[in-house]
């Protein structure tokens, strides 16, 4: 072989373990995605670049104040980011004050931006299955959740992962607080 053809092939090898590595790391590690609206403020606005874990989940199981992202079923390509408020096998209840009741007990939370004005289906209480989750934008009265038929409760399965880092704007760059 001459050294030409040595080093187009080389080069050729080099591109595809380069592209192999970054579509496993897209696809079981983290992925790059965008906020749309501002259900989650003031924790996230509109237009904030975030990376999404996608490797923790397969470790340990998703915990309170987790913000994750999942697909919403009747729209191809379109994710939610939300907050976990409610874990399963809980009832989650949001009494006509907007307070939240895991299990009868008031949850102690600070995220949400503003009083709860409609607590939808999590008025009569939702008890949730053993791999469903409850969640609420932190923008409670610009949010569709868990608290519309539309969302419902989130399975575990369908939990693409959790929001880590914020790498836009460069003035909010950091890992998202979620505790």
């Amino acid at each position: 072989m001459n050294k030409a053809l040595k080093e187009i092939l080389s080069t050729s090898v080099y591109l595809l373990i380069v592209l192999c590595l970054t579509w496993l790391c897209i696809t079981y590690v983290g992925q790059r995605t965008q906020v749309s609206g501002s259900s989650m403020e003031n924790m996230l606005s509109h237009g904030d670049n975030l990376i999404v874990d996608k490797i923790t989940y397969r470790f340990k199981a998703p915990q309170r104040f987790d913000i994750i992202v999942f697909p919403f079923e009747y729209e191809e390509d379109t994710y939610y980011i939300k907050r976990i408020i409610g874990l399963p096998g809980e009832t989650v209840r949001i009494d006509t004050e907007g307070n939240i009741y895991i299990d009868e007990e008031l949850l102690e939370e600070s995220y949400g931006r503003a009083v709860i004005a409609d607590p939808g289906r999590a008025a009569e209480g939702i008890t949730l299955g053993a791999d469903e989750y409850f969640v609420l934008g932190d923008n409670r009265n610009d949010s569709v959740d868990s608290r519309t038929e539309v969302v419902g409760n989130i399975k575990k399965e369908n939990i693409v992962g959790r929001a880590w880092i914020r790498i836009w704007p460069f003035s909010k760059f950091g890992v998202l607080k979620h505790q």
